[in-house]
């Protein structure tokens, strides 16, 4: 039997999300940004929506094209620090932000995809994390009448010592946006480097995983050793091609006499 999950264009992979709708997309700062599914979604119209990402991209590019247009009503990220369109936003009272420490997020959408409803961890203990009141959305005069709740903190012994560990929900969503380096009709991937940070927990997270992939190859000829994600957790497959944009955040260059 043939499972073959390709899609024949963008529009087509995004056609049935709809407004109001809860998105993970993958990347890890502008690496492995699923920008032709992103661009698709904008030419959609569809807003409202809730996006969980490491970050918003920057103002032309990633998720920062969606919220230019303003179609993204609340952000899930760990860092925004390199857009000022999000800031603008945040501080304006037109977007709502809950800010995450990085691996926690990571974490959040982990259990989600595994069908793990919480977890405990140390990170955040002591500080807003825990104790609630970080400000997620203010009015435009600048009052914040949304803050981040208490969360519960409990003591467990570890290695013979009592520490605190704050309650964590995971994170599921409707669907999933990642990009891939090569993908098979069975919609297996395998991630490029650091784009493997948030891809693959982005994509499980997902009720509906769409993966954009710049090698789509038959099934069988990825090794079963080399896959990242099992086809399992992916729905649509669109093969993009490897001359697509590719943007860098800060490049940088060291003198060949000061190296």
């Amino acid at each position: 039997m043939s499972i073959d999950k390709t899609v024949s264009s963008p529009a087509e992979a995004v056609a049935d999300i709809p407004p109001g709708a809860s998105i993970a997309v993958g990347g890890f700062g502008l690496c492995g940004v699923p920008m032709i599914l992103i661009a698709a979604l904008l030419e959609s119209g569809v807003g409202d929506l809730s996006i969980v990402s490491n970050n918003c991209g920057v103002d032309d590019w990633g998720l920062g094209v969606l919220l230019a247009a303003h179609r993204i009503r609340k952000m899930t990220s760990s860092y925004v620090g390199e857009n000022k369109e999000f800031e603008r936003q945040f501080l304006s009272g037109e977007l709502e932000v809950e800010l995450t420490p990085q691996g926690t997020l990571a974490e959040k959408l982990r259990a989600g995809g595994s069908g793990i409803a919480a977890f405990f961890t140390q990170t955040g203990v002591g500080t807003q994390v825990a104790e609630g009141g970080l400000p997620r959305r203010y009015d435009n005069s600048g009052r914040v009448v949304i803050a981040s709740p208490i969360k519960e903190v409990r003591a467990f012994d570890v290695r013979g010592r009592g520490h605190e560990f704050v309650l964590e929900e995971a994170i599921t969503t409707d669907f999933s946006l990642v990009h891939a380096l090569r993908g098979d009709r069975h919609g297996n991937l395998v991630f490029s480097k650091s784009a493997r940070n948030f891809s693959p927990l982005a994509a499980m997270a997902g009720e509906t995983c769409i993966a954009q992939v710049e090698e789509l190859v038959e099934p069988g000829q990825i090794d079963a050793d080399a896959i990242h994600l099992p086809g399992i957790f992916v729905s649509r497959i669109l093969e993009v091609g490897r001359t697509i944009e590719k943007r860098v955040e800060r490049r940088t260059v060291t003198h060949e006499e000061t190296a």
